[in-house]
């Protein structure tokens, strides 16, 4: 049977590897890197393949740019990564593409393989997004070796994440094989009750991932504002709030599903904080779901669903957590989303598998994250890999 190897499974030594790395960081308005897990998570696959004499060249994609726009350059994360490899120098290639530089920033090295070479944003090519042949090709040609190891990109069938692999011998790297790992445990044979918890803003972009969960899990908790699309199913006023209109009957279908399996399988929030989202001083008022009026924004869960969802969360021996609960970005809104995360710690002995961007932002200045058993750096490859059971770029690499 195919499958993938992983570099601490083979000695890959004296090679110049090409390492997809996964350097989409959130950053703020002036282009401050605010969170680097992604960059401090590739650093045990680097150091390995430092370890063993390998010229190393990261490629990675950061934010959604419209063609070569410096905005979105990789140089902030050139700096940041300096700062974790001090031993050596990271040189940023401005176009790989273009031979002549690539030769001149190659030459201006140091001849004792001090050099860490990041390719400009692969985003800035339109053959990336294309999984172009020529454009992989091109890629391919830079190394001796390919190795994947972001998995934040791995459910995008790109031509650094895919095509690359059918020019060069690929690999695993070791932040690849532990989310692959984690979530194979937490789905495929998980200690029971399994609960999951599903929060963020649209049910459209994981109707799939809720189908599938219903059939997976023991419970599955629905919040965030994709909640008032599922009371809007229900009957319920979800009055100035955000949800999705076009997606009502399938919420409906859900429930219906939900509801033919039993054992209160759909645990939904049972009251709600209304208020003004851009009011950081107001905290807002709790309604039950059907006081909710007309002119009502629901900005996060009340503490009535609080108590339902920590009953459910403390019966789990797995949890999986991908979305916060409310709008967290304004603290009077974030309370919800707080308490989601302290029931889990207080489950003591639980499996708990976290991701998401914004799940990893509400949670990053939180001091007991070492009881999480992993937090994802793929919020979208993990949800579609919990749907789909594979995606494009770990097929890539199986041989």
């Amino acid at each position: 049977m195919k499958k993938i190897t992983y570099i601490n499974e083979v000695e890959i030594k004296n090679k110049t590897v090409l390492i997809r790395v996964d350097y989409n960081v959130s950053q703020d308005k002036q282009g401050n890197i605010t969170n680097d897990k992604r960059i401090k998570s590739s650093l045990p696959t680097l150091n390995l393949l430092l370890k063993n004499n390998n010229k190393l060249i990261l490629m990675s994609h950061l934010g959604k740019p419209k063609g070569r726009d410096m905005a979105f350059s990789m140089k902030p994360v050139a700096v940041r990564l300096q700062q974790y490899l001090p031993d050596y120098k990271v040189v940023l290639i401005d176009d790989f593409l273009n031979e002549s530089a690539f030769a001149k920033a190659s030459a201006d090295a140091s001849e004792n393989n001090k050099t860490i070479f990041l390719l400009e944003n692969t985003r800035f090519y339109e053959g990336e997004k294309k999984n172009d042949l020529e454009f992989s090709k091109q890629l391919a040609s830079l190394a001796d070796v390919f190795v994947s190891d972001a998995f934040g990109s791995v459910h995008r069938a790109h031509a650094s994440v895919v095509g690359v692999a059918q020019f060069l011998p690929s690999y695993g790297g070791l932040l690849l094989k532990k989310e692959i790992e984690s979530i194979y445990k937490a789905t495929n044979n998980p200690l029971r009750p399994l609960v999951a918890i599903i929060g963020g803003a649209k049910v459209s972009t994981k109707i799939g991932l809720i189908d599938k969960l219903l059939e997976l899990s023991d419970y599955l908790i629905i919040g965030g504002a994709m909640a008032n699309t599922f009371s809007c199913a229900m009957g319920f006023e979800v009055g100035k709030s955000l949800y999705e209109k076009e997606f009502v009957e399938k919420a409906k279908g859900l429930l219906d599903k939900a509801k033919k399996m039993g054992n209160n399988k759909l645990i939904l929030p049972v009251d709600r904080v209304v208020g003004n989202a851009e009011d950081l001083n107001n905290p807002g008022t709790i309604k039950s779901v059907s006081e909710i009026g007309v002119n009502d924004d629901i900005l996060d869960i009340g503490p009535e669903s609080v108590k339902l969802f920590d009953q459910y969360i403390q019966k789990a021996k797995t949890i999986i957590w991908n979305g916060p609960v409310g709008y967290f970005e304004n603290p009077q809104y974030k309370k919800g989303t707080d308490a989601i995360y302290d029931s889990i710690i207080k489950n003591e002995g639980v499996i708990s598998v976290f991701g998401g961007g914004d799940t990893l932002t509400a949670i990053k200045n939180k001091t007991e994250n070492e009881k999480i058993t992993h937090i994802s750096t793929g919020g979208g490859a993990m949800l579609e890999m919990i749907e789909k059971g594979t995606l494009p770029g770990i097929e890539a690499l199986k041989r």
